[in-house]
């Protein structure tokens, strides 16, 4: 079994971004009522004020109560599945594992569409709440165990915040250059160890 990231792993950049974005352009009434706080914190996250998962819920918080919510991610995936790397698709397996911090309710549809497993966030969309775990860093990891350790032969991510999976499996693969290169995961010296940490309390990486 291979595992993969998704969120500028094997997709770029990120697909709850993106998707924020297409249902502000679809519902003006939301570049009023949401951008504004959005963008307020955006700024306070890049200022280290608020982690990544207090923002993210605010994104989700808003965008879940529009009233053709579920259309709008399939109609979001008719436009934005080709932004899923070539690379994946060319090596894509019908048993591969999809694990992705991204709620469930975007990462279901693109998966079925791939015809492959996922494993993501269980969000109610309406109120940003995390309903289930935080599939993020240790919370992957932690999926993992709880399934007995299945074999994982290859695992990819854009983030050292994924180190706890990659430990996990045979081979670990670091995917960078906006999800173009693949390179080996680096070794876990002491210099590496420390960024591993950062990225895992400040929270998961995002493209801006």
């Amino acid at each position: 079994m291979n595992v993969y990231d998704f969120d500028g792993t094997i997709y770029y950049p990120n697909c709850t971004f993106d998707f924020a974005i297409w249902c502000m352009i679809r519902h003006p009434k939301l570049l009023i009522t949401y951008f504004p706080k959005i963008a307020w914190n955006v700024v306070l996250y890049k200022l280290g004020k608020i982690p990544l998962h207090r923002l993210i819920r605010k994104l989700y918080e808003n965008i879940g109560k529009i009233d053709d919510f579920e259309k709008q991610v399939e109609l979001f995936w008719d436009k934005n599945e080709n932004k899923v790397a070539q690379w994946y698709l060319d090596q894509k397996k019908d048993d591969d594992l999809i694990i992705s911090t991204s709620a469930s309710f975007l990462i279901a549809p693109i998966a079925k569409r791939l015809g492959v497993e996922y494993v993501a966030t269980e969000v109610d969309p309406e109120t940003g709440v995390y309903v289930d775990n935080l599939m993020y860093a240790k919370g992957k990891a932690r999926y993992i165990i709880d399934r007995d350790f299945p074999v994982i032969e290859n695992f990819y991510s854009d983030s050292l915040s994924d180190t706890p999976i990659a430990l996990c499996a045979d081979n670990a693969y670091l995917v960078v250059n906006r999800a173009r290169t693949i390179v080996n995961w680096p070794h876990l010296d002491e210099a590496t160890m420390k960024k591993v940490k950062s990225k895992i309390i400040t929270g998961w990486t995002i493209h801006l």
